[in-house]
């Protein structure tokens, strides 16, 4: 007898109208969820379809109800624990809720983020969350497609210029300025802040990084400098730090020159993890030779040596609430109005004086 015999056959739609003792279009609209059934035939498709094992055809349930129950998601960098966490604030919503997540990942590529963006359309998903790779608005129109096919569309952790699409994100300006303010306080003027956002060519105004959190922080640092009357040195702005080859450089370029930083910024956990290994990789010490602040706090940024000085943000609460109110959208249903998130300085001990 071949394998192929002795795989029983799946149970139909038409085998579990038969155990239920209902017609056919009774058993679909009742296992589609459209249409409408008595509860008394509900209980028993219920029922019969549980006994046998039955497993809805998502394709046909789609085509019928104009819904697959699912919900796309694409993050700039799916290694990152910033997008993890997000992702699963906005996994837990979609559970509880009767969806599923489908997951992309841009890499932080345009074309990359498009690409998913098709894929998602194709497998006819009823919203998309984006954290989108470019804040213009006509590097952008894989989203307004998104739109134009009726379907939700929310935007995490940034915006995009001129689009009119609600952004679930996180204001950093005042907190960046109160972290540069602490390092201020404590002496230092030459500090670096390092992000893997791409630039193309030097860093000019905080513009250039869009309508991005890396906008407010870098502005927060300009507001810092400029209420305590000192002018910042705009070339310690260092981008496109996305491997830690580049991070690598970045330190040797920036301790080539004749007045090193004495304190890093660190954009997410991965650029200061890599940070971490480059300054240590020199034989600089911590806070000792060099101070150090980090966005987003993690379990291992309070057990290293020494604690590090981070920037804390509700990055899961944001995911639940990115979830939450797309899939409100998809049913109709009123969102209410849009928190306010906040991020919060927590000092531990890797800020101190620059070594003499």
């Amino acid at each position: 007898m071949t394998i192929q015999k002795m795989r029983s056959k799946a149970p139909t739609v038409a085998d579990v109208a038969r155990a239920a003792s209902v017609s056919k279009a009774q058993a679909a609209r009742a296992l589609g969820g459209y249409g409408a059934v008595s509860e008394e035939v509900q209980t028993r498709v219920n029922r019969a379809a549980a006994s046998l094992g039955y497993r809805p055809n998502e394709v046909a349930r789609t085509m019928n109800t104009g819904r697959s129950n699912t919900i796309g998601v694409i993050v700039g960098d799916i290694e990152n624990p910033h997008f993890g966490l997000a992702l699963r604030g906005m996994a837990d919503v979609a559970r509880q809720a009767g969806f599923h997540l489908l997951l992309g990942n841009s890499d932080e590529k345009g074309q990359a983020e498009q690409d998913a963006v098709r894929v998602m359309l194709e497998k006819r998903v009823d919203g998309i969350i984006v954290a989108p790779s470019h804040s213009s608005r006509e590097k952008n129109g894989h989203l307004l497609q998104v739109l134009e096919e009726g379907r939700a569309l929310r935007l995490f952790d940034r915006a995009v210029i001129d689009l009119d699409v609600e952004a679930i994100c996180c204001d950093f300006t005042a907190v960046a300025r109160e972290a540069t303010q602490q390092l201020l306080e404590a002496g230092h003027e030459r500090i670096a802040y390092i992000t893997s956002m791409e630039l193309e060519g030097e860093y000019r105004e905080a513009a250039d990084f869009g309508l991005t959190p890396v906008a407010q922080r870098v502005g927060g640092m300009m507001a810092a400098f400029a209420a305590a009357g000192r002018r910042y040195d705009t070339s310690l702005i260092q981008a496109n730090a996305g491997s830690d080859a580049q991070i690598a450089r970045i330190v040797e370029t920036l301790w080539q020159r004749s007045a090193p930083p004495t304190a890093l910024i660190a954009s997410d956990s991965l650029v200061a993890m890599s940070l971490l290994r480059a300054v240590a990789q020199r034989g600089l010490r911590i806070p000792q030779d060099l101070s150090f602040i980090m966005y987003d706090n993690f379990p291992w940024s309070e057990i290293v040596a020494p604690p590090l000085t981070v920037v804390a943000q509700p990055v899961y609460e944001m995911g639940r609430e990115a979830a939450r109110r797309l899939i409100a959208d998809i049913r109709g249903e009123p969102v209410g109005p849009l928190p306010a998130f906040g991020a919060e300085l927590i000092l531990r001990h890797s800020v101190a004086a620059p070594a003499p």
